[in-house]
């Protein structure tokens, strides 16, 4: 296991001075004040003081911002963002140190020898949440076995563009000794392609967590043996040739007003263009190229531009062998979000070959 890597973790905050406490009794009004005002607010007591305050910061916060379109959808967790991750927790001996907490062994993998700092009520949800999905596994409905992705890596909530990739990779006939998966997340793509008999996967991803969480969970097995990993952009070091790229990118455009842009969901405007030069240099003379993407930001109305379409258009580097689309399954009645756009959602396949 490459042990070089720098795992992505939650920087520790240091004891502050200006703390508001919070507990059962405090006036939740004053203490939303408090952090509209921009203090930090300190969860005493139990943890499930936390939830009762980020609970009343989500309804202040809906009464006051129009929550019904996409883009008011987006604000409204940028404020939320900012708000909640003035909430804090303390740590004390790599437990969260108030009653009823539960218990994440992440601390213990992170911060083994830091005893006593804080990290912000989100942060605790997010570890916690991320510790429960690596303990238990996900079930990936094309997949045999279940997923276990390390903290901070992106992992699929939604099948519909993997079960396309999975019915396209049953009727691939070309050759199968070698595939690319940029941006290999927590590596369904390369699982999908070993299990319809692929060769050798070559990974990369620019989220160490990720590359670091596949070195573990696949260990020492066969499939080690078939999945090379690097933390890298793009190709990384990878020179050769390939039959096979494959790309899962982000779908939906950066928005410059939002925080902390989350790579694994939002693309900056350099992403596509970088990406189709230096496929144009590793895919074979006669391989292919296949891209799953959606067009949730057009109907979302991001944004009039599709990537794909644009690189197309120039007639330059790719010409468009097929493109498969399959309707996404409308929001569940639990989703609480507006979600009216999502009928009209659809998952696409695109196969591009070399000109």
């Amino acid at each position: 296991m490459n042990s070089d890597i720098q795992i992505n973790k939650p920087t520790p905050i240091l004891a502050t001075e200006k703390l508001v406490l919070f507990k059962r009794a405090t006036h939740v009004k004053d203490t939303i004040k408090a952090l509209e005002a921009g203090d930090f607010v300190l969860i005493t007591e139990f943890y499930n003081n936390g939830m009762t305050l980020l609970k009343e910061l989500q309804t202040h916060l809906k009464n006051k911002l129009p929550n019904k379109s996409f883009k008011e959808q987006r604000e409204y967790r940028a404020a939320y963002h900012k708000l909640s991750n003035l909430i804090l927790l303390e740590i004390t001996a790599q437990k969260v140190a108030v009653k009823k907490s539960p218990e994440i062994g992440w601390l213990e993998k992170f911060y083994p020898d830091n005893d006593h700092f804080m990290l912000t009520f989100p942060q605790v949800q997010g570890l916690n949440s991320a510790w429960q999905w690596y303990q238990n596994g996900i079930v990936v409905p094309v997949l045999r076995n279940k997923i276990h992705p390390y903290y901070g890596t992106y992992f699929p909530t939604r099948f519909d563009h993997l079960i396309l990739f999975d019915n396209w990779l049953k009727r691939y006939t070309g050759p199968k000794k070698s595939a690319i998966d940029v941006g290999i997340g927590s590596g369904v793509l390369s699982f999908q392609m070993i299990k319809h008999g692929f060769q050798k996967v070559f990974g990369t991803d620019t989220n160490p967590n990720a590359i670091f969480g596949l070195q573990e969970f696949m260990g020492d097995t066969k499939l080690s043996r078939k999945i090379e990993l690097e933390h890298g952009h793009f190709f990384g070091k990878y020179e050769k040739e390939a039959e096979l790229i494959v790309f899962n990118p982000p779908w939906l455009p950066e928005s410059y007003n939002l925080e902390n842009v989350d790579e694994a969901i939002y693309y900056n405007k350099n992403l596509f263009p970088k990406f189709f030069a230096e496929a144009n240099n590793r895919l074979a003379t006669d391989g292919k190229l296949v891209i799953l993407f959606s067009n949730l930001a057009q109907i979302a109305n991001l944004t009039k531009e599709h990537p794909i379409e644009k690189e197309l258009a120039k007639g330059v580097r790719f010409t468009l062998e097929k493109c498969f689309k399959k309707t996404v399954k409308g929001a569940s009645e639990k989703t609480k979000r507006n979600q009216h756009w999502r009928g009209t959602e659809e998952v696409e396949l695109w196969v591009l070959i070399r000109k």
